[in-house]
């Protein structure tokens, strides 16, 4: 088995919407508001209507539920939905105190995104098994997707 580039992506983030604290966590929602995907055999805009329903549980990890939608370049659309897990240390909590990123080593930041789409160019996506390494950034966050080959 082998894990191949596929493309990398930034979604643009609003600030969180708190919701508070509940019997599993710490609940926030991050609204996407836009974004760009770019690969080799993809490329495109992340639209709007999106967002991650994160929970930072106690253990100091956060559990991400993510929904968003791309636009490619040639006009195909695509669904995406992850879930993952992201490590808050130290240096995230640096990070999103002084608007600064993280480098991809810097946490542990893993995500399983799923695709959908209708579009016979890409019906690959609907068809493969992904998996992504994250970093946050000021506003937004970035991950590198890979095809498990």
């Amino acid at each position: 088995m082998n894990l191949e580039h596929e493309f990398t992506y930034v979604a643009t983030l609003k600030p969180p919407l708190e919701i508070g604290v509940g019997p599993f966590g710490t609940r926030n929602f991050f609204e996407v508001t836009g974004g760009t995907v770019e690969g080799k055999r993809l490329k495109g805009k992340i639209l709007t209507g999106g967002g991650d329903w994160l929970l930072i549980g106690p253990d100091g990890y956060a559990r991400l539920d993510v929904r968003a939608q791309f636009l490619t370049d040639d006009g195909a659309s695509l669904y995406v939905h992850y879930t993952g897990l992201l490590e808050m240390n130290q240096k995230v909590a640096d990070a999103l105190a002084k608007g600064a990123s993280t480098g991809y080593g810097d946490q542990y930041f893993r995500t399983t995104p799923r695709f959908e789409t209708g579009d016979p160019r890409y019906a690959w996506l609907n068809q493969s098994i992904f998996v992504a390494e994250g970093r946050v950034g000021p506003g937004h966050v970035e991950y590198k997707v890979y095809r498990v080959a």
